[in-house]
């Protein structure tokens, strides 16, 4: 037992990968597999483990810009793409698991794919889900970014998007920048507010997350909608 371990552990990245599957891979080997070569600084296992740390795991990975990962050592151009476009591949799988079925018996991907899609923005930033007459995802955008409230999320505005979608419901998710993800009175004021907006044209508002780095929040599960 003991050969075979120390057996599997001499075996590179890539050969581990292949023989035994991702899942004996660690954190750094995954990402090393990605970024291929290392920097001046050290070798690709050494700047992998760097990114990691710098970003506190893969979620702080998945979510950063090109400008964060080009400032650091190691990274230039192509680095970057490559971890973006893995982060996009990622957001991308998530939504269309969304597309597949209905949106609302997928809470748990629901609250992942928004995680991942606006989990750490520094700033807040407010997506709404577009849903058929079957719940099902039609798509999501951004509506808005800054400070969410009733000035900034614009109700005709949303409606009006609402209608263009053809959607027949929404469920709205925005991030709190703090980390605290309990709703605020602002946000269920907000929250109110919009509901009955689109009520005027037939559109339920089936919920309202409230996201950070690791969690969401749901209004409705908490009875705040």
């Amino acid at each position: 037992m003991a050969s075979s371990v120390k057996s599997l552990n001499n075996l590179r990245p890539r050969e581990r990968l292949l023989r035994h599957g991702a899942s004996t891979l660690s954190d750094a080997e995954l990402l090393a597999i990605v970024l291929r070569t290392g920097s001046r600084q050290g070798d690709v296992l050494h700047l992998a483990h760097a990114l990691l740390q710098h970003f506190h795991g893969f979620q702080g990975l998945l979510a950063s810009t090109a400008e964060q990962l080009q400032a650091l050592h190691g990274i230039g151009q192509a680095k970057s793409c490559e971890v973006l476009a893995i982060s996009e591949i990622n957001r991308r799988a998530l939504q269309e698991h969304l597309q597949r079925g209905p949106t609302l018996n997928q809470p748990q991907t629901v609250k992942q794919y928004c995680i991942a899609r606006i989990g750490h923005h520094p700033i807040e930033h407010c997506l709404a889900l577009y849903l058929d007459n079957q719940l099902q995802l039609i798509t999501a955008e951004e509506i808005a970014k800054g400070t969410i409230n009733q000035a900034s999320v614009y109700p005709r505005e949303l409606v009006r998007a609402a209608l263009q979608h053809h959607a027949c419901a929404i469920i709205l998710a925005h991030n709190h920048p703090s980390g605290i993800s309990t709703p605020s009175q602002a946000d269920i004021s907000l929250t109110q507010h919009l509901k009955q907006a689109l009520q005027l044209v037939d559109i339920q508002l089936v919920d309202h997350l409230i996201i950070t780095p690791g969690y969401a929040t749901s209004m409705a599960e908490n009875h705040l909608l």
